[in-house]
């Protein structure tokens, strides 16, 4: 598992959004080892302008239904290479943890999946449900070249369960059933650009963008302020985020404004309805400042309704968990995204699980080598 891991690092799988070209040649890589563990493998590649987007399934068993463990293969940049140790796509192991871009996002329970799979053939075991594998594309930057074209595909079947470990906490104690929806909104200001000294003359935008998102994060906290106890924060959060530059000098009032806002909106409400008091507010800023105030969005992901705690696939891996364990499953609720939205959109029993550290996305990323073992055990026992 630790070579595995390590050959699949070495291979960078960036989204081409991202600087990358994205996972065709790491797939070229993970096949190869599928086939060589006598897996049947088929491939979905898609193109992605001049690059490929690839995808890898292989199912095994004769039963009526199948359980996914479905992993992705892509993964975000490195960012500031000055604040890694080492290269980050050469994996170094020092103890329990092998370092490197991708590794516990989702490289761990790509290679966990995988041997679990393994050792239920290379055993011979009697699968009460069939082992499918999905090693997907383009998981950190919307799924269009993964989960998604290949629900198009047809792949998952109406009587199938999926796991996405994908998120996780440190002792695995706790099964995610349901994801927050997702905003994302850029924010454009016009007003009219003049010196400093004479704003009688000019529109302020910076004040109009001011004097809108202090409205918009008033209002929206209070007006969207359930609370729902398996989330984390257990509230509808609504943040401003990324602000691009506009003048040069100190002197000059700006004419045009530009700003983010990250929103994360409990199942409890619609986004639209959000977005309709946003436009109400924004319509409200512009007649008192003058300002013309544009929202677009650039990021939407309507929260799905959460997998009921007593489905089969959150039942028989609660009780896989305790068995191996000897822990109680809790249930949680983030919001982050993943893609088992896609799946409780479409009303199939989804659970999102792994035991990992808090550490994607970030320099000198690791993942632990016992946990990796540990979930590869907890895969192979669902089918036993």
């Amino acid at each position: 598992m630790i070579k595995s891991m390590s050959e699949m690092i070495a291979i960078p799988s960036i989204s081409p959004s991202s600087g990358g070209e994205g996972e065709a040649k790491r797939a070229d890589m993970l096949g190869s080892l599928l086939e060589r563990f006598g897996m049947q493998v088929k491939r979905y590649d898609y193109k992605d302008g001049n690059f490929t987007r690839s995808n890898l399934i292989s199912k095994y068993g004769n039963r009526d239904s199948t359980i996914w463990i479905l992993s992705h293969i892509d993964t975000v940049s490195p960012g500031d290479l000055s604040l890694w140790e080492r290269d980050p796509f050469k994996a170094y192991i020092d103890g329990d943890k092998i370092y490197g871009r991708g590794t516990i996002d989702n490289g761990q329970s790509a290679i966990a999946s995988i041997y679990a799979l393994k050792a239920l053939m290379d055993s011979k075991a009697n699968l009460k449900y069939n082992f499918g594998l999905a090693l997907v594309a383009d998981e950190e930057v919307g799924s269009t070249y993964g989960v998604q074209a290949l629900m198009k595909e047809g792949i998952f079947g109406s009587r199938d369960m999926v796991i996405v470990p994908d998120w996780g906490t440190s002792d695995g104690s706790s099964i995610e059933i349901a994801e927050k929806g997702i905003l994302w909104l850029k924010i454009s200001v016009k007003g009219k650009q003049v010196h400093a000294s004479t704003p009688d003359i000019g529109i302020n935008a910076y004040r109009a963008l001011v004097k809108f998102l202090n409205e918009a994060d008033i209002k929206l906290h209070e007006k969207y302020a359930a609370e729902n106890t398996l989330f984390d924060p257990k509230i509808s959060t609504f943040e401003m985020t990324k602000h691009e530059k506009n003048v040069d000098s100190t002197n000059i009032i700006p004419g045009l404004e530009v700003s983010y806002m990250d929103c994360r909106i409990l199942p409890e409400y619609k986004i639209d309805d959000i977005l309709g008091y946003l436009k109400d507010i924004a319509n409200r800023v512009s007649k008192d400042t003058g300002a013309e105030i544009k929202l677009e969005i650039f990021n939407r992901e309507d929260p799905a309704a959460p997998t009921a705690r007593d489905s089969e696939v959150v039942v028989l891996l609660s009780q896989k968990i305790k068995e191996l364990r000897g822990i109680e499953p809790k249930f949680a609720g983030i919001g982050g995204g993943t893609v088992a939205k896609y799946f409780r959109d479409i009303g199939m029993p989804v659970a999102v699980w792994s035991t990992c550290d808090d550490i994607a996305h970030v320099p000198n990323e690791y993942c632990k080598i016992s946990n990796m073992v540990g979930d590869a055990k907890v895969f192979a026992s669902l089918f036993l």
